[in-house]
């Protein structure tokens, strides 16, 4: 291997279950154990559990700097108004983005139905003129994929539902892969929304967002990522990637629940209608009348997140400090691992691409003769921790010809040991069940 140049940093050494069984240590959860056996969580594409340094910033705001953000002068107040100001400057560089192009939201899914209400808004009469742009009607199209998380998909079928436009979705193949020739036919001149997820949840692809962007920048459509499963694990770059907008959870990146965001382009915040009204988004208000404040303010009414912003950033560190490029190649390996495992397994259907095909490091599947659910509770019983059901993916499931399955989800703190025992649970599940 050529060393690199002397006034470049030699790259971090690929994480490894040595370094990994130091990382656990700093999760407290992740030593007890489950139904008498030791836990094995692989469940964290639901919700990632938390670093003790989350756990303390969380707790050191409330005990040391409780108080309002933004309306009080008293020392708490500005002390509470900094620390909430500096989690957003933190998060917002962990994805790329600008600090005013970052809304605090409960989590993606409000981030979704912001943009989709605000559009909505922005398509009723007396709507101001910079709004224009977001404005959908009959003869419109909004584009998302067949993959996509209930989140992505349900509020712009209600706001192609109240406006009269259509929805479109871009079909995926046996191999869990988008049909690109036809995202090419579907994606044209009246295509004002493209939306779409960056990692599916349940597949484990990493879809081509260059590709799509591409054809979305052609006709001049809005491009919505879905960023939920892919900013947790990989190097998210918002401005490389030059997309519009983009969501993700707090709770499936070592964050707390209750806080995710929204990035937007700076120019598209500021032309937006709120999506909420109320106190701490506004300049002056008349009894007939209001004046909004731009990004970010402008979509963050009434009190806010603030111990779980506070939180979030603690959450980003620790992720940037471990390196999002060698957590992603970690995990890569353990996907693999549970690919290759699972399709060695007799009666077992891996959803997603085969072994030896990139992917996050998650792995669904079908056990014949077992519903998901049984499975689940056998593992369990284990004191493994895995999702069960359609995963709010129900179109994907029925694409495939399912009605629900089976996802481990693996982090950085899952050593091999973890997959391995994992694995050698589900060789069981169809003995013990005479299936």
């Amino acid at each position: 291997m050529v060393a690199p140049p002397a006034h470049l940093p030699s790259p971090a050494p690929a994480l490894g279950n040595d370094e990994v069984l130091r990382i656990r240590n700093d999760f407290p959860i992740l030593n007890r154990p489950v139904n008498g056996q030791p836990l094995v969580y692989l469940d964290s594409g639901a919700t990632s559990q938390n670093p003790t340094s989350v756990l303390e910033a969380e707790q050191e705001f409330y005990e040391q700097r409780n108080a309002a953000v933004h309306r009080g002068a008293h020392h708490l107040a500005v002390e509470a108004t900094d620390v909430f100001e500096d989690a957003r400057e933190t998060v917002a560089a962990f994805i790329g983005a600008g600090v005013d192009e970052l809304i605090w939201t409960s989590n993606a899914t409000e981030g979704l139905n912001l943009l989709s209400y605000s559009f909505l808004n922005a398509s009723l009469p007396g709507a101001p003129a910079e709004a224009a742009r977001f404005a959908l009607g009959a003869g419109d199209r909004i584009v998302v994929t067949e993959m996509e998380h209930h989140a992505n998909l349900i509020p712009w079928q209600q706001l192609a539902a109240r406006t009269g436009a259509t929805l479109d979705y871009i079909p995926v193949d046996d191999s869990g892969a988008l049909d690109l020739e036809a995202a090419a036919r579907l994606i044209g001149p009246r295509t004002r929304v493209l939306a779409f997820t960056h990692a599916s949840n349940v597949l484990g692809t990493i879809n081509p967002v260059n590709d799509l962007v591409a054809l979305g920048r052609a006709v001049g459509a809005l491009v919505v990522l879905d960023a939920c499963q892919s900013a947790p694990h990989l190097e998210l770059d918002v401005k490389a990637l030059d997309v519009d907008f983009a969501v993700f959870s707090g709770h499936k990146m070592l964050g707390p629940t209750g806080i995710g965001g929204l990035y937007g382009r700076s120019e598209l915040l500021n032309a937006m209608p709120p999506f909420l009204t109320g106190g701490s988004m506004i300049t002056t208000v008349t009894m007939d009348r209001a004046g909004f404040l731009p990004s970010p303010q402008r979509f963050e009414a009434g009190t806010q997140r603030i111990s779980q912003a506070v939180a979030l950033a603690a959450a980003a560190n620790y992720l940037t400090e471990t390196g999002l490029a060698r957590i992603h190649a970690w995990e890569a390996t353990l996907g693999q691992r549970l690919v290759e495992g699972l399709e060695a397994i007799p009666g077992i259907r891996v959803l997603g691409p085969a072994a030896g095909r990139e992917r996050i490091g998650l792995a669904a599947f079908d056990v014949a003769g077992v519903h998901a659910h049984d499975v689940g509770q056998f593992l369990d019983s284990r004191g493994i921790a895995v999702r069960v059901g359609h995963h709010c993916a129900q179109p994907l499931h029925r694409r495939l010809g399912l009605t629900a399955s089976t996802r481990a989800s693996t982090y950085l703190y899952n050593t091999t040991d973890d997959v391995d025992a994992f694995l050698d649970a589900v060789a069981g599940v169809r003995p013990y069940f005479n299936a």
